[in-house]
């Protein structure tokens, strides 16, 4: 745990001797602190839903909510990252991973049985290959 730098130590104490019994701090105006809440945390997963391309400044604008908590949101909250130009999930369900893992397999006996060769595997992510 951090301490406090010393002059806030001296600053506390001279409240506490003056009479200050709270210690929470007194109400500030303008923004809060935070703003995810349930509702906010469900209009940007709405969001990113109906276009995973979005960005987080369009998010912030379509949202009103600031930056920092957008990406509070999508990181923290919706446990998203973005890949090449799209949100996915940081980790993938069980049911995902089977997914793969019977894709893989499928594959795998393709190249076996020579229906396939190497060269005709071509794995990418929102590229254009062209072969002649």
């Amino acid at each position: 745990m951090k301490l406090p730098p010393l002059r806030t130590v001296q600053r506390w104490s001279k409240w506490f001797r003056e009479g200050w019994e709270e210690v929470e701090d007194e109400d500030r105006p303008g923004r809060p602190i935070t703003e995810t809440t349930s509702e906010n945390i469900e209009q940007v997963r709405d969001l990113i839903n109906d276009d995973p391309y979005v960005t987080i400044d369009e998010l912030e604008v379509q949202s009103g909510l600031s930056h920092g908590t957008v990406q509070r949101i999508v990181s923290d909250h919706l446990q998203l990252k973005k890949i090449t130009v799209h949100y996915v999930a940081k980790h993938l369900t069980n049911s995902q991973k089977a997914k793969r893992v019977q894709i893989c397999k499928e594959n795998l006996l393709k190249f076996e049985q020579g229906v396939w060769k190497l060269c005709d595997v071509v794995t990418g992510d929102e590229s254009w290959f062209y072969h002649k």
